[in-house]
């Protein structure tokens, strides 16, 4: 088992130097299939303290991410305009300032609010027109309280209700 966990931790730092290089050549940005990978790796870096990615990569992702906003979201990459909500919600918890988190999520609101489907929550919708792309009411949707699970507060306050 130690084995594993040390093996394990290295693949990552290997992972995280390549990431830290790659993020620094602005086509690699919004190009790969599957960006969210690497979004939800990073935030399991942040969660878990392992540290293995400078706030500086976040916060030139977080640059860009906001340059790219739709009126109803930030697209998954430069394949298509759609997104997936859970992985919307993962990038907005990346965000080191409280503005930036507000200025990803509120396209996500403003969806919920005015899209055009009335479908039980997509997670997978068009974010020029709003249309719904496909699923619905998938378990994958429960990723938008990450942002509570990354809250170190409120991660500790509903822990200690559990613990009671």
């Amino acid at each position: 088992m130690r084995r594993n966990i040390e093996s394990w931790r290295r693949g990552w730092r290997r992972g995280g130097r390549r990431w830290r290089r790659m993020a620094t050549i602005p086509s690699w940005r919004l190009t790969r299939p599957g960006p969210g990978a690497r979004n939800t790796t990073w935030l399991w870096d942040q969660i878990l303290e392992f540290n293995l990615f400078p706030a500086e990569v976040r916060e030139k992702e977080m640059a860009f991410y906001l340059r790219h906003l739709n009126t109803f979201g930030l697209p998954l990459d430069n394949r298509k305009e759609y997104t997936k909500l859970d992985w919307e919600v993962w990038t907005a918890t990346l965000a080191e300032k409280r503005e930036d988190f507000d200025a990803l999520m509120k396209p996500i609101g403003r969806w919920v609010n005015e899209g055009p489907s009335r479908a039980p929550l997509t997670d997978w919708y068009d974010t020029v027109s709003g249309k719904q792309e496909g699923f619905q009411a998938r378990s994958v949707v429960g990723g938008v309280y990450i942002k509570a699970l990354a809250d170190k507060e409120l991660a500790a306050k509903w822990r200690s209700r559990v613990e009671r």
